[in-house]
Parts: C-alpha cells; structure tokens; sequence
C-alpha cells in the first residue's frame, strides 16, 4: 500500500494544517471568542448567541471538539461545552513555534 499525502508531510505539518483547517471557519472562531469571553462553560446559549441554526452550530462544535479545542460533558439532556485548557496551551505553542520561525531578509 502506497503513502497518504499526509505521509509526506511531518507531524508539526500535518497537525499544524489540521488545527488550521478546524479554524478556518468564521463560525468556529466565533464559538471559541464566545468560550473564551464566559470563561465557562455554554450549554445552550450558542445558538442565541452566534446567531446560526443549531444543527450548524452542533457540526461546528463537533469539528471543533474533534481536534480537541474544546471539550463537552453531558448535564441532564444538555452537553455542555468549554475550552480544553491543555490541548489549548498545546495548540498555541504548536502555533507560536511555527509563527516564530523568522524567513530570510534577502528574499525576492
């Protein structure tokens, strides 16, 4: 079996462009602005909030949950979802050290 286009890319890569791909929708970030302003955790009010459906809001937080930007528990017939710390301060620092890397001064 030959190698996934992935394949030939390294880990920083790929997780670089995963994480990218995931906030690469205006509707994700505003999710996240959202979280981050509660400083808490929502469990209904996205909707109201971010002004979209909430079978769109629902795939949104599943792409984002998928990654692992955010986290859910389940509180009665609710889920309720915030920002997973940890994965969080792994992203910006997978972020930073690629945004840090300094290009050549003498390019065309």
């Amino acid at each position: 079996m030959g190698l996934t286009k992935s394949d030939i890319f390294t880990k920083e890569q790929n997780q670089i462009a995963t994480i990218a791909k995931v906030l690469g929708h205006p509707a994700r970030i505003a999710i996240l602005d959202f979280l981050i302003k509660l400083q808490s955790c929502v469990c209904g009010d996205l909707v109201k909030e971010i002004g979209l459906a909430q079978p769109t809001i629902s795939q949104h937080l599943k792409e984002l949950k998928k990654v692992g930007i955010i986290k859910g528990k389940i509180e009665g017939t609710s889920v309720c979802y915030c920002i997973d710390e940890e994965n969080w301060n792994e992203i910006k620092y997978t972020l930073n050290h690629f945004l840090n890397k300094n290009p050549t001064e003498n390019c065309c």
